[in-house]
């Protein structure tokens, strides 16, 4: 069993639910709750915005790849442009979180 908290994925207007993966019920972040008709679209309103690579960590995290202002994931650059994608990758790894949760602790948000 995984140590990290896997939360929901759904979306309101860019806020989060902050409830946990697979959750009954509505969505929720802070005092907004949402259905599923309500959220967001599961494309990033970051495609195909401009990208540079991200700072790396000491072992080269994440390797070339540009974070997504927006949905905050690394992401290959194409031509210079975050490619489309969702807000979430439901085929991410606990050991890409943990990465990620390590470059936000060394450069922050």
């Amino acid at each position: 069993m995984s140590d990290i908290v896997q939360f929901c994925r759904s979306r309101n207007g860019g806020r989060r639910c902050t409830r946990p993966l697979d959750h009954a019920g509505l969505h929720r972040h802070r005092t907004t709750m949402w259905t599923d008709a309500g959220a967001d679209p599961a494309r990033c309103r970051g495609s195909g915005e401009p990208g540079s690579p991200a700072a790396t960590l000491a072992d080269g995290f994440p390797a070339g790849r540009a974070l997504c202002p927006v949905c905050l994931r690394f992401l290959p650059l194409d031509d210079g442009r975050l490619p489309a994608h969702d807000t979430s990758d439901t085929a991410e790894t606990d050991a890409e979180t943990r990465r990620r949760r390590e470059w936000f602790n060394a450069y922050g948000w």
